[in-house]
């Protein structure tokens, strides 16, 4: 378990073959903390999940918003984590406020996008219950030039790398990879490990393994800068 780790420790698991910065941890979490972990997720009520094309998702400390978030209490099973990779420094000093938990079965993924301005520029990410293959992609406008700025960018020509997350894992982005590059998961049933999966040397699979997804349940864990006081919301002033 790497859940002891300090900030001094986190470059040490940075990912070297990928543009900065990625940091991916191996056994974050224990086999018990990951157990606990899905049960409080699947114990929350029912009207805290929202279902989306290829996914669903629960929200937690708030809805982000342009004009700021309305904060909400986390619960204690995710504050604990919350405030343990807050620690490594990741979000500037601040103590990350939101946390979105998505579930994605076998066979679903998410298209390439990027995570907007209304969060720190950093996202970390602990993974349970099943691997994935988070893929990025060069943004079609960083890839258009002026003699073939009509030339349709297939998604394919657009890849720059892959990672593996292996379940309990802890991933980190940040700087150039997350400000201006999209990530995404394909919906796949199962993963062939290739050679071009840029952390492989951090992970227990090896290259050419064949994976088969299961159900996977991620923490995306983040720092909302721009938060309302709900005094203020209501007209009152303090």
């Amino acid at each position: 378990m790497q859940s002891g780790i300090t900030a001094p420790d986190l470059e040490t698991f940075l990912v070297n073959k990928a543009p900065r910065a990625a940091y991916y941890i191996p056994n974050y979490i224990t086999v018990a903390e990951e157990e606990y972990l899905l049960r409080q997720v699947y114990n929350a009520p029912k009207p805290k999940w929202t279902q989306l094309s290829g996914r669903k998702l629960q929200n937690w400390g708030g809805l982000p918003h342009p004009r700021g978030m309305v904060p909400e209490r986390l619960p204690s099973w995710l504050t604990t984590y919350t405030n343990k990779i807050s620690s490594l420094g990741v979000f500037g000093g601040n103590c990350a406020n939101h946390v979105l938990v998505n579930e994605y079965k076998s066979g679903e993924g998410i298209m390439p996008h990027e995570d907007g301005p209304l969060y720190y520029p950093t996202v970390t990410t602990i993974s349970l219950g099943s691997h994935t293959v988070l893929d990025f992609y060069l943004p079609l406008s960083r890839e258009t030039s002026q003699e073939d700025d009509q030339v349709p960018k297939t998604e394919e020509q657009r890849h720059v790398l892959s990672l593996l997350l292996e379940p309990r894992s802890l991933l980190v982005l940040r700087e150039d990879l997350y400000v201006n590059y999209l990530h995404g998961i394909h919906p796949l049933t199962q993963d062939t490990i290739s050679h071009g999966v840029a952390n492989l040397e951090q992970c227990t699979a090896h290259a050419e393994d064949s994976l088969p997804r299961r159900t996977r349940v991620s923490l995306t864990i983040r720092f909302v800068p721009k938060v309302l006081k709900t005094a203020l919301l209501l007209g009152k002033s303090k």
